[in-house]
């Protein structure tokens, strides 16, 4: 059971990872050729929290609203 509050915090949360996560991968491929080592831990940092962002999906579908 989780207040509306909570269930608020959560979706925005989810949005901020996805697309931070995905901004972060996409720098990433842009500076792959100036420098390949930023560029790999970029893409690897960002892969990671846009994933995390996609469980926070999952993880909000199970929440229910306090009655």
């Amino acid at each position: 059971m989780a207040s509306t509050r909570t269930i608020a915090r959560v979706e925005a949360l989810v949005w901020i990872l996805i697309y931070g996560g995905l901004l972060t991968l996409v720098l990433g491929l842009a500076v792959r050729t100036d420098a390949p080592v930023l560029a790999c831990v970029l893409m690897v940092a960002g892969l990671v929290v846009a994933v995390a962002g996609a469980v926070l999906i999952w993880v909000r579908s199970r929440m229910r609203l306090d009655p």
